[in-house]
């Protein structure tokens, strides 16, 4: 077939050789993703969606919102496991608070990435609260991009990597051991990361283990500007990689768009603007099979093995 019949990524089942589109079922739905808006205190360098202060294309996802999505869990038995929440910066959601005792009071892991920064230091006391009841079932996430200050600042903002510490070593006094999310932009070894984070945190006196890849969760970059492969159906054979494995197997992500009447379920917690991955108003028409037919499918999670719910 003639090349030029099909635009790279355009197609939702053939690549523009022509082969057959890789495509992931939905198994079980074990993580729902909740887009908390992509508001945020930081402006990064390299931000998966372009949260930023000014940016609210993804609008504050409410309380009433969740409840709903919980309800059709519980009604279709899906077996959801775990309700993760993504930004923007969730704290600075006015909802944050009652959308993570909703879900600890229903029997999930809430699981919360942060800067842990000043909008996380502000709910201190309710989080505290909320760590004595439900304890470890309530997990928080910080991203440090890198164990050098330089570089975190270098993608995050000056001041940035020591406003984090502070906030992961306070999670640590309080007993909630955090887990950490880097970056692997810089080129390292994923070996090298991990003794640097581990010399991080034996330097600052935490107790983490950087062996762990629950505990320091390593993300694959996302460059824009590079050529990346369309993942065919072959492909799963030729990488030994099981499309079980992809992160859209077992998770969907909520959110509100700004505007919108009510919300919508995305296939995946990156591609958030481009609406060929909008799957439908409810988590049953969201059941769907995802075609692989964007960039960051290939690039983060069939050759990078990124998965946003790991740990």
């Amino acid at each position: 077939m003639d090349d030029s019949v099909f635009t790279k990524f355009a197609d939702p089942y053939r690549t523009a050789k022509g082969e057959i589109r890789a495509r992931v079922s939905l198994g079980a739905l074990t993580t729902l993703w909740v887009n908390t808006g992509t508001l945020c205190n930081l402006t990064c360098a390299h931000c998966y969606i372009e949260s930023s202060p000014t940016n609210d294309r993804l609008a504050y996802f409410r309380l009433d919102d969740l409840r709903g999505y919980l309800d059709e869990i519980e009604a279709n038995g899906l077996g959801t496991r775990e309700i993760g929440f993504t930004g923007g910066e969730p704290f600075m959601n006015p909802d944050i608070m009652p959308m993570l005792e909703e879900v600890l009071a229903h029997g999930y892991r809430a699981l919360v990435l942060t800067n842990a920064m000043m909008p996380m230091t502000h709910k201190r006391r309710a989080l505290r609260a909320l760590h004595d009841v439900y304890g470890g079932r309530l997990v928080i996430r910080v991203s440090v991009d890198h164990f050098d200050p330089a570089r975190h600042d270098e993608e995050r903002g000056r001041g940035s990597f020591r406003a984090t510490l502070a906030g992961l070593k306070w999670l640590a006094a309080e007993g909630f051991a955090p887990r950490i999310a880097a970056r692997t932009r810089w080129g390292e070894s994923e070996a090298e990361m991990r003794a640097g984070f581990a010399a991080l945190m034996a330097a600052e006196g935490l107790d983490l283990d950087c062996t762990d890849p629950e505990c320091l969760v390593l993300f694959p970059e996302m460059d824009e500007t590079a050529e990346v492969p369309e993942i065919t159906e072959a492909c799963w054979g030729i990488l030994g990689v099981a499309p079980d494995d992809v992160m859209c197997a077992s998770s969907r992500m909520v959110v509100r768009r700004k505007g919108a009447a009510h919300p919508t379920v995305l296939a995946c917690t990156l591609i958030a603007y481009d609406h060929r991955f909008d799957l439908g108003r409810t988590l049953a028409e969201a059941a769907q099979p995802v075609t692989l037919n964007h960039p960051h499918c290939a690039r983060f999670c069939v050759l990078g093995g990124g998965a946003c719910s790991r740990g």
